[in-house]
């Protein structure tokens, strides 16, 4: 397989997995281009590479900024703006990770504190029964909370290495 073709497949593939991770396919496809190239690429490089708007590719940078995947680079004597990509994997999955932990878990967590706190007799099965599940829930989400702070705060090799040690 040709660079060119293998390139292109990877964007391609890279942008499908993003949809899993919480983020849409332009999105992920720029965070990959940026990946695999080894200088920082213009807005205008992305949108000529990408075949992506002006509007799209500003739009998604800046959510990948955000997100804390993508940084602007400064070029001595340029005016453009060039953007460049964290390239080590293992610091992508945290990050990917964090931002999943900050929009998706916390809020489900304090909404689950809300929740829990529902009002009448306790020993009515209705509401002991609501409170129950409402609490193994939590209690779950609040063990993965813990796990993915481990993840996030773990070097690379600790964490894989005890990750293979759980599955022998």
């Amino acid at each position: 397989m040709k660079l060119t073709e293998a390139k292109q497949q990877f964007i391609s593939s890279w942008g499908a997995f993003g949809t899993h991770w919480g983020i849409n396919r332009t999105m992920a496809q720029i965070h990959a281009l940026l990946l695999i190239t080894p200088d920082p690429l213009t807005q205008d490089d992305i949108m000529e590479q990408l075949n992506i708007s002006r509007g799209n590719t500003n739009m998604n940078i800046r959510d990948l900024i955000n997100w804390g995947l993508v940084e602007r680079v400064l070029m001595t004597g340029e005016r453009k703006e060039y953007f460049s990509a964290e390239k080590d994997i293992w610091k992508v999955v945290k990050q990917i990770v964090k931002e999943r932990k900050k929009r998706e878990l916390e809020p489900m967590l304090k909404l689950l504190d809300q929740l829990e706190e529902v009002e009448g007799d306790k020993r009515d099965k209705n509401i002991k029964s609501f409170v129950d599940t409402v609490s193994s829930i939590k209690k779950l989400g609040r063990q993965a909370d813990k796990t993915l702070d481990v993840m996030i705060k773990a070097e690379e090799n600790w964490f894989v290495g005890n990750l293979v040690k759980l599955f022998k």
